[in-house]
């Protein structure tokens, strides 16, 4: 009996086809967070930070983040949010956090990235809040408390970010000590003279507010394709670690639970 013969070439080739789609694995995310003063597109490093935007991704599929604030700003440094929650009156709600995600510091912290919060001195302590780098921060959030974890990159709407970040900022005490306001001024702020009382609480016309976080691709690998420096300072010994300096010092997440009020410190 004759035994069918089959071309190798033509075999190599079907075989190749069919495992192609299982060889494509690599992939990355890219998200729009829409806020009441524009929209700013990130690319998230799924492939590198992984446990990070999972734990990212976690938050933006629940609705964790509508409605947030940012809540901080230092001007030149970090622009930060992810934290709480305006609900229409004096008060602000806190995001509710799940566990705490392994820190991953594989990138430097320069112009454009967007990179977790934590809580100083404990370096696997990054929950909810996270932070816009301003200017280009390696030299002091890359070996700071193990590093700090970049996780994606604006790729669109950097300009709103620095339009966000030139707002001035009022102290309100607390995780509001560096508050970025808009349409906001010093008299609003130092209220009547006789009694110190605001006659002007903020509300959403002065708030920077995240109205939603919405995904937008996640079919391919576009980080591959983006400058992400290396975090090349983790290793130092000497880590650059001046907990006393704002500028400087942790991104720190306080750990405030309820609600927060909207008081100007006295």
């Amino acid at each position: 009996m004759l035994k069918p013969t089959y071309d190798l070439s033509i075999m190599k080739k079907l075989i190749a086809a069919l495992l192609l789609p299982l060889s494509v694995t690599a992939q990355a995310t890219v998200v729009e967070v829409q806020t009441n003063k524009g929209t700013i597109e990130i690319n998230l490093y799924d492939e590198t930070t992984p446990e990070t935007v999972a734990n990212f991704l976690a938050y933006v599929n629940n609705g964790s983040y509508n409605g947030a604030i940012y809540h901080r700003l230092v001007p030149g440094f970090v622009l930060q949010g992810g934290g709480y929650v305006y609900n229409g009156s004096s008060t602000l709600n806190t995001i509710e956090t799940a566990p705490p995600v392994i820190n991953e510091p594989v990138h430097s912290n320069v112009r454009g990235t967007v990179a977790m919060a934590k809580i100083g001195s404990s370096e696997n302590s990054a929950t909810v809040q996270w932070f816009f780098n301003l200017e280009d921060n390696a030299s002091r959030l890359d070996a700071q408390n193990g590093g700090f974890t970049v996780f994606g990159q604006v790729t669109q709407g950097m300009d709103i970010v620095d339009s966000i970040g030139a707002l001035p900022t009022f102290n309100f005490g607390g995780a509001l000590a560096e508050l970025p306001l808009d349409n906001y001024s010093d008299e609003d702020y130092n209220g009547d003279p006789d009694n110190n009382i605001d006659p002007l609480t903020p509300d959403s016309t002065h708030f920077v507010i995240i109205e939603n976080v919405t995904i937008t691709d996640t079919a391919v690998d576009s980080a591959a394709a983006l400058d992400k420096p290396e975090n090349t300072l983790i290793d130092d010994v000497d880590e650059l670690s001046d907990f006393s300096d704002t500028k400087s010092g942790a991104l720190g997440v306080l750990a405030l639970f309820g609600l927060l009020g909207l008081r100007r410190r006295r």
